[in-house]
């Protein structure tokens, strides 16, 4: 069966960076009982703690993040790039480890912004473009979709999707 990557905040466990649930998306939530998600927090897969300090990319986008051209740090102004990193190569490797043919993942988060993320000056302005694991992802032509763009026909597809190639797998 193939599986889809889902942000574990989105999922309600104990991965948002303030240790708070509110990141839940219950659409998820109704279908999770269908055992095809794949919980993942890169930034905890990377060594982050939770509660930890808000991060984000230092004016630019994860795919430079990657290239080596720019940094994350966090408010205390540690830089946390070589965590996101590690983080987003766990995530890929979830997907070497299992067939995955979807990820699902939080908008606005420095690892997992499909849309949009922080600008890097922690005062809560976004700017267009993608986390570091969502780059990464995508980079290796894994589909990543936001918690904000999922309907539940799209949901059910891709749910739909994933057991059908699961059996043609068999």
């Amino acid at each position: 069966m193939f599986m889809i990557l889902v942000s574990s905040c989105l999922l309600g466990l104990y991965a948002k960076y303030d240790g708070t649930i509110t990141n839940t998306a219950s659409l998820l939530l109704k279908y999770s009982h269908w055992g095809q998600y794949i919980p993942i927090c890169p930034e905890q897969q990377g060594g982050l703690s939770t509660p930890r300090q808000p991060a984000e990319i230092i004016g630019g986008t994860g795919a430079e993040v990657l290239k080596g051209d720019k940094l994350v740090r966090n408010a205390l102004g540690e830089d946390v790039t070589a965590q996101f990193i590690k983080g987003a190569q766990q995530a890929l490797e979830f997907t070497k480890l299992v067939f995955v043919n979807a990820a699902i993942l939080k908008e606005q988060s420095p690892s997992c912004g499909k849309h949009l993320i922080h600008n890097g000056e922690f005062v809560g302005n976004l700017i267009p473009g993608q986390g570091v694991t969502v780059a990464l992802l995508t980079n290796h032509q894994i589909p990543v979709y936001s918690e904000q763009e999922l309907s539940e026909e799209l949901l059910l597809n891709l749910l739909t999707q994933s057991r059908e190639m699961g059996q043609k797998q068999a």
